[in-house]
């Protein structure tokens, strides 16, 4: 397809398809599309975003890729009881839903699994071939929204999961975002492969609830030359996420590199302190992140700043799904190559541009204006 192409559908394939992030971006659309809620946290709906040609809401298509076997409709039904989705929705979106979850195929490699990394490339590439010509869509954006992974050993002669989805997406053609901390494309055996690909990309790590707050809160003590001497914070979760997070310190290891990088980028130094990820099951799809900032004023006057936020990661990072499905398609139509300039907006780890959020807008108005001269 070229940028001169008659518009048509955008696929969506989501690698972590039935989790939690996934059932609330294909419930979420569909519930906006009906007109059924208003589309809160979807900046590609505000006015600074209107008229970049983006691909409406209404013609997006979703798949995706899982190991896991819960139904995307009965998903919904536990996230609705959970409070994370409203109590009514499930039942009004069914049929979304339901088309959504019979595009999900197994992903992997699964317990067992004896395919080496060429054959299970290969197998989700062909996934996406199929999915892409069976509903005749214009193009499919890949984006990864599983369960966090331990950092890549550079030594191991296997790719990690997330670095075979990303690889199959470019074999398939597919624009890729990567919503997690894992390795994905970052892998360096696939760094020469995204460049020859010629397609855009973007990543790394949901910029969603504390380290959003950090990248604002960061600036402003180094813009008013306020010395923070220590910056620690706790974050509660339930759910998989903090599961998956307790039981694999890699993978904790993982997530809190992106929130500390912010505060090395936006302060230029990494304060003292630490960050804990804390599993509390009982807060289900819900999170508490908690910040301490000491630091100095003026006459070396010591005071402190604590933060506490409290909301649902699922319903924070749909929107920014969304956004960068629409931005990323937008971007591979008119012929946009390599990691997309002005997306660090949503992004713990952008690939290009500053760090501090006033920044990271501007230079998403920047890639607003590009795509609307295209």
């Amino acid at each position: 397809m070229t940028a001169h192409d008659t518009p048509h559908r955008t696929g969506v394939w989501l690698v972590g398809a039935r989790g939690s992030v996934a059932t609330t971006v294909v419930a979420g659309c569909a519930a906006v599309t009906a007109g059924l809620h208003p589309p809160t946290g979807l900046v590609t709906e505000t006015e600074p975003l209107a008229g970049c040609g983006l691909p409406p809401l209404d013609s997006l298509v979703f798949g995706g890729h899982d190991l896991a076997t819960t139904p995307l409709p009965k998903r919904a039904e536990e996230l609705a009881a959970g409070g994370v989705l409203p109590y009514h929705l499930p039942a009004a979106v069914r049929a979304e839903l339901n088309a959504a979850d019979a595009a999900v195929r197994p992903g992997g490699p699964q317990p067992g699994d004896r395919r080496d990394d060429e054959e299970l490339i290969a197998a989700f590439a062909a996934d996406l071939d199929a999915f892409t010509r069976q509903h005749r869509l214009a193009r499919t954006v890949v984006v990864n929204v599983a369960t966090t992974e331990p950092a890549a050993d550079p030594t191991d002669p296997r790719l990690p999961a997330s670095s075979l989805y990303a690889a199959a997406a470019l074999r398939a053609g597919c624009p890729y975002v990567n919503f997690t901390p894992s390795t994905g494309l970052r892998h360096p055996r696939l760094r020469q492969a995204a460049a020859d690909s010629g397609l855009p990309y973007a990543g790394r790590d949901g910029k969603t609830g504390q380290t959003l707050l950090r990248a604002v809160l960061g600036p402003m003590f180094a813009q008013r030359a306020l010395r923070v001497r220590a910056w620690s914070g706790t974050n509660l979760l339930g759910g998989g996420d903090g599961a998956a997070l307790a039981a694999d310190p890699g993978a904790a290891a993982a997530k809190n590199a992106g929130k500390a990088r912010v505060l090395a980028d936006t302060l230029g130094t990494t304060p003292e302190g630490t960050l804990h990820i804390d599993d509390v099951p009982a807060l289900g799809d819900w999170k508490t992140a908690w910040d301490h900032i000491a630091f100095d004023g003026f006459l070396g006057t010591r005071m402190v700043l604590q933060t506490i936020w409290q909301g649902c990661d699922s319903a924070l990072a749909a929107p920014l799904v969304l956004d960068l499905v629409r931005l990323v398609a937008r971007a591979h139509a008119v012929g946009l190559r390599g990691p997309v300039d002005g997306l660090g907006f949503y992004f713990k780890d952008p690939d290009t541009g500053p760090s501090d959020l006033p920044g990271q807008w501007r230079a998403l108005l920047t890639l607003a204006d590009r795509l609307r001269e295209a």
